[in-house]
């Protein structure tokens, strides 16, 4: 299983891009994505930027993967998770049944 980090880009062009997550910097390939400008956010799996991301969706990607560890280590997840807390579970467009 692969899990896309979301980053940020810091500079770059159309081949890689120095990209930021949590003070962290890391040379990230741009071959699928394009040149993007500072500031944007990107979807990395293996130093491969594989999809532009809003900076809303970046967060909501941040904050499932620090669920994920909170959970790990027995703590109480909800405030993470605030988009799916007391809703039923929906399918995606692409599955529901015409």
């Amino acid at each position: 299983m692969c899990i896309g980090i979301p980053m940020r880009v810091v500079e770059g062009d159309d081949i890689t891009a120095l990209c930021e997550r949590r003070g962290m910097m890391h040379r990230v390939s741009m071959l699928l994505v394009g040149a993007l400008p500072a500031g944007a956010h990107v979807l990395v799996h293996l130093s491969s930027a594989v999809r532009a991301l809003d900076a809303h969706e970046a967060r909501l990607i941040d904050d499932a993967l620090e669920g994920l560890a909170a959970a790990l280590e027995g703590c109480d997840v909800d405030s993470l998770f605030a988009d799916l807390v007391g809703r039923e579970p929906q399918l995606p467009a692409h599955l529901i049944g015409k």
